[in-house]
């Protein structure tokens, strides 16, 4: 375990310090001692910040999210608050007479809770800013406390009570205990099913021996746990697990327990950690591992294992003893303190991250430190410190880059000499580089870095000095724009940068001639690459989770045996003798494989072996059968890979493991290491065996060595003379000589013969040694024949039975060359069609092209991606007179300027001209079209093009001279234009006098003064656009000058003549003076309300409320109060429509209350309250109302129809009336009349329902979708029966749209002033 850094402040020595890990990140820790002084540090050691306390600090927590840290002191009622993401510190004043004891942050929610010496409570809600003070929660100083994740508040004190209180700060339970508790934790109590239920169970320590367990629901049966005398006092403890405890005792003791009902007090596991005393323990969830200090050293288990001990750290300058131990959330780092005031900080996970390239490893070794060695050039490691905690490390042959995010750094490596014949490396930061999207991975070689970010490969050069290189080299992005694929993968050799796409293919970019080489279409995408050290060779994993050997030279892919999905990665040996072997490892296991390329029976891959890794190993490097990996610790460790036994133990073994290593030797092809185990072997057999492996690899000198060692004189002479005519050409001896001593030769001897004559031009012969090569049963020696048939026979002028045959044959690459072979010979047709068929589409269609078939060329063109191919066809199909054939060509070809012109002056299709340079913004199209348009005096239209050809200066000239310029600056107020155009627009309707297009153009060049000044000049006849104008201007001003001109034109100073008042409201608006638009808003409601316009009175104010509800802003009482009462009236149409009296007539009650807003229709509206009332059975509201228009000034002005029962009605009054139904208030359940607003009970306002007008209900919530304003669920889906727009903004809605809202309480914070 490494120790990232100790904190050893002079202020701090001699006394005990506190600290807390910053939760959830982890990236800070806040310490102090006893200088009255929080110091905050980040993870590295830095201090960041510090808090001046009044005193010493009594206690400090960080909230559950880690943004705030809260802290008491001595001799301070204020609660210190520092704010992690702004480094601020803020005070609260607690409110609290005495001093503040206990202090904590709720699981859930934002809430504080602080206790006093005097047992007094304060719970902070940081959230609504509210405070609870609750006096006497205990008798005496509140020492513990701890919180559920139902907001529940369990507290302990001196007063040897437990109180458990809810977030309000109401007792719910509280419970005695016999000593002082200490150390609380609530936790979930296992059940007999092993079912978690709630955290319903507080644990606590009781005078420093016991441990009481108090379940919630069954108060009366407290669990007492006590300990042996000699454990000594408890000192700490954790829950774990699945219902486990660990519990730390004073003498060296550790004990876990098991809360299971069937377990309980039983040791389930017992040790003694430390010899004289235990300070603390610790548990990490993430890391699934436990730590305790005590002894001058911290012991750490694994969780899963206890017996075991993973680490021990030993602190043998700490002699005064040890503090406490707390780790971080994600388990990376341990802090400890001490009883001499340091603290020390120590590493215990580390992200895996290395790299190697060729023999060089960098791997990450601390949170900010990199290390770079060269174990097989024994070159002495250096690390290399970081700026930033990197995501992703990379190293190449002579540099290092580290990154995170879209940002990587790099560092050159370069040799500083040698000490003791060891290398020495320096190392220097280069540059860091900023990439276009998050990084993946990055790879290096020699000069050039390749970087993977969202499905993009940028390479570039790391040095530009290192290559006088030219500009399009230093940088390149695959794919290429047109090309539509996501790179999944890629890697970099000294030559290449490969990639892997997720349409499959495998792609070569040779770096020396910056061109692509090679290409590889796999049936499905390929998810990752691993070139060997050259390039030559490459493993590939598909989606599949298949892997193969693929060979780049001949194109062949070969599929990897019993190889596992689990697969992480694949590595090739460094090793220069072993080119072949390689291994794919997962998390458990390493798999050794060797590809033979050159066997008797063709090229494969074989399994040699399989050897177990370590936990929590990644390898990193393969050399020589010795694997380098990675660990979580940041070290290195080196295995020895089963499969290469035989180099480090042969020595020891016996006959039968030497047997077995030698049949690992020979699946290695290492025939040296195999010699020197048939001499000790000593063994026919095994020399036998020795000998026909080298045949079988083809190694015939090997072969010869070995059969002369055991005196096989036959097999010797016969080998030497084949191998002697073979080497010295002499093919018909070497062939005469297999026939008589191996005829099994005989076919490969006639391969390599017919090769010889192809080369020396003798196609007669190398054709009937192809054919006597023909074996039947060696797949791939016969492939190679019959193409060597194919192409000779095609030379020799038989091209009907070399076309046969290269059809026939599976490989791609001979239909090329006997392409190539038939194009040089003029044959195009065969030509062609050997192209087509191997899929070189592009180089069929050029063919086809060279014999004028352009039938075929049109068949194969939805396959050719060549743009020269498709455009030599256009033009041809253009000369042939062929538009539409050629048009369509062109458009493959991306050539839209022949498009356009073909368009318009063949096809006559100006529209489909004009949509082509609408999608391709060519320019000469453009001009094109322009200049067609012009001919046929369409000078709008003309004017339209030479814009889009940015030919602004003619478009200006041709719109003054056909007075065209409302058109001209219409379009160019949609195009991204300069200040200069839309001035010169302005200038010319300046003197044109007129006003609004003046004033529109220099409201675009940003001159707003001028644009105010036409605005305010127009006709009356454009008076309301040029006011909204007028507005946009000064809001996009910001000027107070011309603000305040433009007031006093709206309240008519200049001209003697108001403005409507809605203006003024939208110039407040535009301004973002909310406050007096709202005022405003309520002026021009009322106006409309007065004038009986009461729609759009509703739509004013909501408008104005939904504005101010989207500001945050707190919305005017009256506003909220009109609006409702307008609503009420607005529902009263819907309610008696639907046949609903009921509804209407509470609605018209509460409309009749408020009469006077609506002065237009008094006498309307009550009789309407009379009329709904009667219906709905409300007798008696129906009296009172009919009473008032009996007053002398309504009377005369009841409707003839309804007057004399009216009069009836007060004449013989009926004072029965159908009771109000009452429902639950929302905020704290008293019963009050549905219909009725403010509760009697809490005082508070309650929220309306938008289709009933009554008062909401907790359990029936809803709101509309578009406008967020709530409604009882039930009554909103009857509403949308019948209506299919929201009562209050109007908007589409049908009830399929409404979701019910369980939990209703964001909707409860009040937006209305009180």
């Amino acid at each position: 375990m490494k120790c990232v850094f100790s904190l050893l402040e002079k202020t701090w020595l001699g006394t005990p310090i506190q600290f807390t890990w910053q939760k959830t990140s982890g990236n800070y820790l806040a310490v102090t001692g006893a200088d009255h002084i929080v110091k905050i540090f980040d993870r590295h050691g830095q201090k960041r910040s510090e808090i001046n306390l009044s005193g010493n600090c009594v206690a400090m927590d960080w909230d559950k999210d880690g943004d705030i840290l809260a802290v008491i002191a001595e001799k301070s009622s204020c609660i210190y608050l520092w704010d992690a993401n702004t480094n601020k510190t803020s005070q609260l004043d607690s409110g609290m007479r005495d001093q503040m004891s206990f202090l904590l942050w709720s699981k859930f929610g934002s809430f504080l809770a602080v206790g006093t010496v005097k047992g007094n409570l304060l719970i902070y809600n940081r959230q609504t800013s509210r405070k609870i003070p609750v006096l006497g929660k205990h008798t005496k100083r509140i020492t513990c406390g701890c919180w559920n994740a139902e907001n529940m508040l369990a507290l302990g004190g001196e007063d040897k009570m437990i109180t458990v209180s809810n977030q309000e700060g109401d007792t719910i339970r509280q419970t005695p205990v016999r000593s002082e508790p200490s150390d609380m934790q609530f936790c979930v109590m296992k059940t007999d099913d092993r079912a978690s239920a709630a955290e319903s169970m507080i644990s606590v320590v009781v005078g420093k021996k016991t441990l009481f367990l108090f379940n919630l629901n069954e108060p009366d049966n407290p669990i007492d746990l006590e300990f042996q005398q000699h454990y000594g006092n408890i000192v700490c403890y954790s829950w774990y697990g699945d219902g486990y405890i660990m519990i730390g005792f004073s003498r060296g003791i550790f004990v876990v327990i098991s809360t299971h009902i069937r377990e309980l007090g039983q040791e389930i596991f017992q040790a003694r950690d430390h010899k004289d005393s235990l300070t603390s323990i610790a548990v990490s969830q993430t890391l699934n591992k436990a730590a305790t200090c005590g002894d001058s050293c911290i012991k750490i288990h694994d969780l899963a294992e206890l017996k075991d001990m993973y680490a021990i750290i030993n602190l043998d300058d700490e002699n005064k003893g040890l503090g406490t131990l707390s780790w971080t959330d994600d388990g990376q780092l341990l802090a400890l303190s001490t009883q001499r005031g340091s603290l020390h900080v120590f590493l215990t996970k580390l992200p895996i991250l290395g790299d190697a390239c060729s023999t060089r490893i960098a791997h990450l070794t601390s949170l900010l430190e990199v290390t770079v060695a060269n174990p097989v050039e024994e070159e002495l490691p250096i690390t290399v410190s970081v700026d930033v905690e990197p995501n992703f490390v990379a190293v190449g042959l002579y540099h290092l880059a580290v990154g995170m995010n879209n940002r990587a750094w790099f560092y050159v490596l370069g040799e500083n000499g040698k000490l003791a014949n060891v290398n020495i490396l320096a190392v220097k930061k280069l540059k860091d580089v900023e990439y276009l999207g998050t990084v993946a991975s990055v790879c290096l070689h020699s000069d050039y870095a390749a970087a993977l970010f969202e499905g993009k490969v940028q390479l570039h050069l790391i040095e530009s000095e290192i290559l006088d290189a030219q500009e399009e080299r230093e940088t390149r992005l695959f794919p290429a724009v047109d090309d539509k694929c996501r790179i999944l993968c890629h890697a970099l050799t000294g030559d290449f940068l490969i990639y892997g796409t997720d349409t499959g293919v495998i792609q070569y970019f040779y770096i020396e001639d910056w061109q692509f080489v090679n290409d590889y279409r796999h049936p499905v995408s390929v998810k990752k690459i691993f070139p060997d050290p050259n390039g030559t060779r490459l493993v590939f994993i598909d989606e599949k989770s298949d892997g193969f050997v693929y060979c780049p030279v001949n194109d062949a892919t070969y599929e990897i045996p019993d190889f596992s999905p689990t697969i992480k990665g694949v590595l090739w040996e460094n090793w220069p003798m072993d080119k072949g072997v390689f291994i794919a490892y997962d998390d458990d296991k390493v798999y050794t494989y060797v590809f033979h390329k050159d066997t008797i029976q063709g090229s494969k891959v074989i399994l040699a072996g399989g050897t177990k890794v370590p936990f929590s190993h990644k390898p990193l490097l393969l050399y020589n059968g010795e694997l380098t990996c990675q660990t979580q610790s940041g070290k290195i460790n080196n295995i020895y890979l089963s499969s290469h036994r035989f180099l480090y133990s042969l020595k020891d073994a016996g006959p039968n493991e030497l047997r077995q290593m030698l049949t690992q030797t020979l699946m290695l092809k290492r025939f040296s290491d195999a010699w020197e185990m048939c001499k000790i072997l000593n063994d026919q057999v095994a020399w036998n065996e020795l000998a026909t492996a080298c045949l079988h690899h083809m190694e015939v000198e090997f072969a010869i060595r070995v059969y002369r060692t055991i005196g096989n004189v036959g097999m010797v002479m016969s080998l030497e003379q084949i191998k002697m005519r073979r080497d010295l050409q002499h093919w018909d001896s070497a062939l005469q000589l297999a026939k008589r001593l191996a005829p099994d030769q005989i076919p490969f001897i006639s391969k390599e013969y017919a090769i010889q004559l192809e080369f020396t031009g003798d196609y007669v012969n190398a054709l009937a040694h192809y054919e006597k090569g023909i074996t039947g049963d060696n797949k791939e020696h016969d492939e190679v024949c019959l193409a060597g048939v194919a192409q000779m026979s095609i030379r020799m002028g038989d091209i009907r039975q070399g076309v046969s045959q290269a059809l026939k044959h599976p490989s791609r690459v001979l239909k090329r060359d006997c392409g190539a072979i038939l194009e040089n010979m003029k044959q195009f047709s065969e030509a062609a069609q050997l192209y087509e068929k191997g899929l070189y589409y592009d180089k069929a269609a050029s063919v086809y092209i060279r014999c004028k078939n352009w039938a075929k060329v049109g068949e194969l063109l939805p396959h050719v991606s060549s743009p020269k191919i498709h455009l030599q066809y256009a033009k041809a199909k253009e000369a042939d007179g062929r538009y539409k054939e050629a048009v369509v060509a062109y458009e493959n070809a991306k050539q839209w300027n022949s498009v356009i012109r073909i368009y318009l002056d063949h096809l006559n299709s100006p529209e489909k001209a004009v949509s082509v340079v609408r999608e391709t913004q060519s320019l000469d199209g453009a001009k094109m079209v322009a200049r067609f348009f012009l001919q046929l005096g369409d000078y709008g239209s003309a004017i339209q093009f030479l814009v889009m050809s940015k030919c602004n200066d003619e478009a200006f000239t041709l719109a003054q001279q056909h007075n065209k310029m409302e058109i001209y600056a219409d379009i160019i107020g949609s195009e991204d234009t300069t200040n200069e155009d839309y001035q010169s627009i302005a200038l010319y309707f300046e003197g044109e006098k007129r006003h609004f297009q003046a004033g529109k153009f220099f409201l675009l060049c940003g001159q707003y003064s001028r644009a105010l000044k036409h605005f305010l000049k127009c006709p009356s006849s454009e008076d309301n656009a040029a006011i909204e104008m007028a507005i946009e201007t000064v809001g996009q001003a910001k000027d107070e000058l011309l603000t305040s001109q433009l007031i006093d034109h709206l309240m008519g100073e200049s001209d003697g003549m108001p403005k409507d008042a809605k203006y003024l409201f939208r110039l407040y608006m535009a301004l973002e003076q909310y406050r007096e638009a709202a005022r405003t808003a309520i002026i021009i409601a009322r106006e409309e309300q007065s004038a009986g316009n009461y729609r759009n009175a509703h739509d004013v104010l909501f408008s104005m409320y939904a504005e101010l509800k989207s500001q945050k802003i707190k919305i005017p009482s009256e506003m909220a109060t009109n609006l409702m009462i307008l609503h009420s009236y607005i529902l009263v149409k819907i309610h008696v429509k639907n046949g609903d009296h009921m509804k209407g007539a509470r609605m018209l009650i509460r409309v009749a209350n408020n009469i006077s807003k609506f002065p237009s229709h008094i006498v309307p509206i009550l009789t309407s309250t009379v009329i709904e009332c009667h219906r709905a059975g409300l007798k008696k509201s129906a009296f009172s109302f009919a009473a008032m228009l009996m007053r002398p000034e309504y009377r005369s002005k009841l409707d003839a129809k309804y007057k004399k029962k009216i009069e009836a009605m007060v004449r013989r009054p009926d004072t029965s009336e159908t009771e109000e139904a009452t429902t639950p208030c929302p905020f704290c359940e008293f019963l009050l009349p549905e219909c009725e607003l403010l509760c009697p009970g809490c005082k508070n306002n309650i929220p309306y329902c938008i289709a009933t007008g009554r008062h909401m209900l907790k359990d029936d919530w809803t709101v509309c979708p578009h406008c967020d304003f709530p409604a009882l669920y039930s009554e909103f889906k009857i509403m949308l029966n019948t209506e299919s727009t929201c009562p209050m903004c109007s908007e589409r809605l049908n009830f399929a749209q409404l979701k019910k809202i369980p939990d209703c309480t964001p909707y409860l914070r009040t937006e209305v002033e009180q």
